[in-house]
């Protein structure tokens, strides 16, 4: 198992130069998303857990961050990071060091617990996701445990956002023949018009492999009635898409192959940025790529028409 507490800076569409912050082990998960780019849940779990020593990891993380200068530390592991019931005491030790703005991305289904809610209140920025508000589609799309229940979800995102003081964003992925019409946007749309002090709606395509290889993404149309739909319903100011894969702008440092193992166990990278990545650094693309296969640690999987390095647990 990969041990990488700490990855990047990794470019992020939503965030800036993000330090990430792995605090789960792979895969615990509260869902099992069909266009999850970390692969299938092998451990479906609502019940929190300490994956790390929560000081030992706040250390990592406040190190990594004095010498590479990102814009946000992110905690957005490879499963859900609530799950960690060290959470909010590494929030806090990551915060008293003086860090910079502290961001998390969670699938929002523990949101109800009244703990979990507390600590992630901690967080600067908080990125909720609500792919669908149709019971039927949650479970074809999302995969959730099955003590999990959708409108007690529904309701602790908008309880929350009525107590959270931070910067409140939301995530809508798109899968086509999923939730691609327009009764799932308009329902979705609906929604986040109800949270308090939105600031921004992000609406995504996957754009790298899924758990599921028949995943594919809406045509250029149906994304685009999204955001029509979106915009209809939200300030215009509060929708954006995102579409297209980040830029190539990572912040590895020497040693290449123990950090693009430790970020593909999160965040599966192109072959292509991986070449980039070795020729800046001197070294010979096709040694660092065998090197990295020779370990055991990752894999090459094709998704639209593009070659990628995951990890090798993944299934």
């Amino acid at each position: 198992m990969n041990e990488g507490m700490v990855f990047g800076p990794v470019p992020s569409r939503r965030l800036g130069m993000s330090l990430g912050v792995n605090n789960v082990f792979p895969k615990y998960c509260s869902y099992s998303c069909i266009y999850c780019q970390v692969g299938r849940t092998d451990h479906l779990e609502i019940k929190r857990r300490s994956f790390y020593d929560p000081r030992k990891l706040a250390e990592e993380v406040i190190k990594a961050y004095r010498e590479r200068v990102p814009d946000v530390v992110t905690f957005v592991p490879s499963g859900e990071p609530t799950l960690d019931v060290n959470l909010g005491l590494e929030a806090r030790l990551i915060k008293d060091s003086g860090s910079p703005t502290l961001a998390i991305l969670t699938n929002s289904s523990l949101l109800f617990m009244d703990d979990i809610k507390d600590e992630v209140s901690l967080f600067d920025i908080v990125s909720v996701k609500i792919d669908t508000v149709s019971y039927e589609t949650w479970r074809k799309m999302n995969r959730p445990h099955p003590k999990l229940d959708l409108n007690e979800i529904l309701d602790s995102i908008v309880t929350f956002s009525k107590v959270f003081k931070g910067r409140l964003i939301s995530e809508t992925m798109l899968v086509s023949g999923i939730n691609d019409n327009e009764e799932e946007y308009r329902d979705i749309a609906r929604f986040l018009k109800s949270l308090k002090n939105l600031f921004k709606s992000y609406i995504l395509v996957p754009v790298r492999p899924p758990a599921e290889s028949w995943v594919r993404p809406p045509g250029e149309e149906r994304i685009l009635k999204a955001y029509s739909i979106f915009l209809s319903e939200l300030e215009e100011e509060k929708v954006e898409l995102l579409v297209a894969p980040e830029p190539p702008t990572f912040r590895f440092r020497e040693d290449l192959q123990k950090e693009v193992i430790k970020t593909v166990y999160v965040h599966p990278l192109r072959i292509s940025y991986i070449v980039r990545l070795a020729e800046k650094r001197g070294k010979d693309p096709q040694k660092v790529l065998s090197d990295l296969i020779r370990s055991g640690e990752v894999k090459l999987v094709e998704y639209a028409g593009e070659k990628f390095l995951v990890p090798r647990i993944r299934k």
